[in-house]
């Protein structure tokens, strides 16, 4: 990590930035943001900064074709092309407004399909993964098979409250607030796309007319909230086990509130209540179905789903994982973006903590991986007990992690949180296992997904007893399994049966119809490894 110091007309920055960055990409959070119409590969040549001291990397040949001889030797650099390998100083001389969609970087996503896509004669389609506390979108070349530019950002239905149901009962019990909620999260979608456009190929690159399609995958709820369609159903448990209709009322209507021309824009169906399209999704970008039996795919979030492959049935359930995994529901929490508490490190000097957050600012609370940390090394440093308790006082503003950071501090109460999440977790795996006639040890792959397990530390999570002891190659961490999904349905020539097909082999559990389900959570409850022989293998 180095310090940057950015210099711009409003003033000056200091920035936190890791040594893969670009400049560009640790500009783009800030009010020094650099304009780009090319996606970052130094072809447009708008992204230029000058630099004024510090060890940066050697011109490319994208900035020696951009770039003047007499320019570089000035210190202009292109932004998207530059690294600093130590402390470093540059000059802006325009930045852009901040914006709050931040790129995903590209070592987080695989290649892409390798497809090209007919739809139609449009040029361009979208890829969005509508998530209940972050909205995942990415921009693809659909003649060429190429994504362009990927963003991440904040779903704004958050004022609503951070669990579903609390959204959907708006919904539902105040009518004249429904079109307040959809009009949040389609205008998020369409803030999204237009901040790839004007970022990565300029204000006019794409005409309208140019972008063909745009599919959206899931949750049940966050779809039903997005097109007004199906709400009442989901405050009913007899239909949460059913397949929920969340089609807009009338596509025609609806698909011209949106202002793209001729965009189609594709919702494929969700499982059920509270199985949605995002975990079919999830399943396609992982290929949980061509690995082997005793494959399992966690999404850990608000909602938590899950899928085993068994070599033959997909089994599926959810459970309601509470909203400490993203960020909420705790007294300092964050989701997970800049300045969340991402992981937490033993003090290599001896007692005590060191919090480490996203980008490298100052802490606004703990994401669900730092909360993990936290949880575990107070476990192992004797400070919490199995139990959840803490081994002595917390005080009245609970157990700070590092005293200078307020932030850091957990509770008693944000504890009890993570317990009854990671226990409805924990417990859902080992029962699915159970139905499916394995054990722990039978486990071949465990894939977690969503921006929880972007940042996990495994070794953690297994000592806390959210994740089993299983060898740690098996474990897989997919932070945006859902958008990658979502892609190959873009760009397949039917995007519907894409998830179709896996909800083909699909069979839904409801774990709270078993009869045991309420004694294996309890039993989850306690924090420490879980014993592999606690799933029994059986014949299912």
């Amino acid at each position: 990590m180095a310090n940057l110091r950015v210099g711009t007309s409003k003033g000056q920055h200091w920035l936190t930035v890791d040594g893969a960055q670009s400049v560009r990409e640790a500009l783009a959070e800030t009010e020094a943001r650099v304009p780009t119409a090319c996606g970052g590969v130094g072809t447009c040549g708008a992204c230029v900064v000058r630099v004024v001291s510090g060890q940066t990397n050697p011109p490319t040949a994208a900035e020696c074709r951009k770039l003047s001889g007499e320019e570089l030797a000035r210190g202009l650099r292109l932004a998207c092309q530059l690294r600093v390998g130590g402390d470093a100083e540059i000059e802006v001389e325009q930045g852009e407004k901040a914006s709050s969609w931040a790129s995903i970087p590209l070592e987080e996503l695989p290649p892409g399909p390798g497809l090209r896509s007919a739809a139609g004669a449009a040029r361009y389609g979208v890829a969005v993964d509508l998530g209940t506390t972050r909205i995942r979108v990415s921009l693809w070349d659909l003649a060429q098979g190429r994504r362009i530019a990927s963003r991440s950002g904040p779903n704004p239905q958050e004022v609503f409250g951070a669990d579903v149901l609390n959204r959907v009962s708006t919904a539902v019990n105040y009518p004249h607030r429904r079109p307040e909620l959809t009009d949040l999260a389609r205008g998020a979608i369409l803030q999204a796309i237009g901040d790839i456009l004007a970022q990565e190929l300029g204000d006019s690159g794409v005409p309208p007319a140019e972008l063909g399609r745009i599919v959206v995958v899931g949750n049940t709820a966050m779809l039903a909230l997005l097109t007004g369609a199906g709400l009442p159903a989901l405050l009913d448990p007899t239909q949460w086990q059913r397949a929920i209709e969340v089609s807009p009322m009338d596509p025609s209507a609806w698909q011209a509130e949106w202002h793209l021309g001729r965009a189609e824009i594709l919702l494929p169906a969700p499982l059920a209540g509270f199985v949605g399209s995002d975990l079919l999704a999830a399943v396609v970008g992982t290929g949980l179905l061509e690995g082997p039996p005793g494959s399992l795919l966690v999404d850990v979030g608000t909602n938590t789903e899950l899928a085993l492959w068994d070599g033959s049935v997909l089994h599926v359930s959810s459970v309601p994982g509470g909203p400490a995994f993203e960020g909420a529901g705790l007294r300092f929490g964050a989701p997970a973006g800049p300045g969340a508490i991402a992981h937490v490190l033993p003090c290599p000097e001896g007692e005590g903590f060191i919090c480490e957050t996203f980008g490298g600012l100052p802490a606004r609370g703990f994401c669900g991986s730092g909360l993990v940390d936290a949880v575990a090394l107070l476990l192992g440093a004797g400070l919490l007990k199995p139990s959840g308790r803490f081994s002595r006082p917390a005080g009245p503003g609970g157990h700070p992690l590092d005293p200078a950071i307020p932030q850091s501090a957990l509770s008693a109460g944000d504890v009890d949180t993570f317990q009854r999440a990671k226990a409805a977790q924990a417990s859902a795996m080992e029962e699915l296992l159970e139905l499916a006639g394995l054990g722990w040890r039978d486990l071949r792959r465990l894939c977690v997904c969503g921006a929880f397990g972007r940042s996990l530390h495994v070794g953690h999570a297994q000592a806390v007893g959210l994740l089993p002891q299983v060898e740690e190659q098996r474990i897989e961490l997919h932070g945006h399994a859902a958008l990658v999904g979502c892609e190959w349905a873009l760009l397949a020539t039917d995007a519907n049966a894409v998830l179709a097909a896996v909800a083909s082999r699909a069979r839904l559990v409801n774990l709270s119809l078993i009869p045991d389900w309420e004694d294996r959570y309890m039993a989850h409850l306690r924090l420490g490894p879980i014993p592999l022989e606690s799933c029994r293998r059986v014949s299912p």
